[in-house]
């Protein structure tokens, strides 16, 4: 992480959009990103606790769901008329998550996770990108988890979406390599957002207890970490615990 001795490249006068803003990783990583001098814009469904964390930021709230290609594109359109191009940098932190068997998944469910945690990423690079890739520069920064990356039982369609996430990434860490646009994957384990509030923890007895979870700023520290690398520097994927 960032030190005294290792203050990494300054991201003032950049701009970005973060996915996801209006709580959580989102929420933590807009407001560092706008302390650090980022023109951010903070896009979700749209609530007063977007404009709230907007304000946080000093950024601009854009109601938008990332999960459909018609909004998402108006919003893209939104983003490039009030920056003049595409953003420096695009951070995916929308998420979903519910814990269920395959067998107790619900169609409707899965889709949700799905939608929103693999689609939207995808929906989200190809407003995008192509401008990235155009003028040679530009950072995207998804957030998948320990489950992309690890098989735990009553995790169907999380799981399923996050492995997803990582196998885009892959894909696209790949295809930027040589282009002057970069790609991080950051991978948390459990962390202590508001997710956690819809899950019955008296029906899943095992699982941590929420004080002893990451926290949303220690992800976001990740983020500002990999977003100051060195131009000629790849942090392609980050893995966080609790320590």
């Amino acid at each position: 992480m960032p030190s005294s001795a290792d203050p990494g490249r300054t991201l003032a006068g950049q701009s970005a959009v973060v996915t996801g803003g209006s709580r959580g990783i989102g929420r933590a990583v807009a407001r560092r990103l706008g302390a650090a001098g980022v023109r951010v814009v903070l896009v979700a469904r749209g609530s007063p606790a977007l404009e709230q964390a907007a304000a946080e930021a000093g950024g601009t709230a854009l109601a938008a769901d990332v999960t459909v290609e018609t909004s998402v594109d108006r919003m893209a359109d939104r983003v490039r008329s009030d920056f003049g191009r595409a953003p420096d940098i695009l951070v995916n932190a929308a998420g979903a998550f519910d814990l269920a068997s395959v067998a107790r998944t619900a169609t409707e469910e899965f889709d949700r996770e799905i939608g929103t945690n693999l689609r939207g990423p995808f929906l989200m690079m190809r407003a995008f990108l192509p401008d990235m890739l155009e003028r040679g520069s530009g950072h995207i920064v998804t957030l998948g988890s320990v489950a992309g990356r690890v098989a735990m039982p009553g995790n169907a369609a999380y799981a399923a979406s996050k492995f997803g996430v990582r196998g885009l990434h892959a894909v696209l860490d790949l295809e930027l390599r040589g282009t002057g646009v970069r790609s991080t994957l950051i991978e948390p384990a459990a962390t202590d957002t508001p997710l956690w509030d819809a899950v019955d923890r008296a029906a899943v007895p095992d699982l941590p207890d929420r004080t002893l979870m990451l926290d949303a700023d220690a992800v976001a520290d990740a983020v500002i970490w990999a977003l100051t690398r060195p131009a000629a520097t790849a942090v392609r994927t980050i893995a966080l615990e609790r320590a």
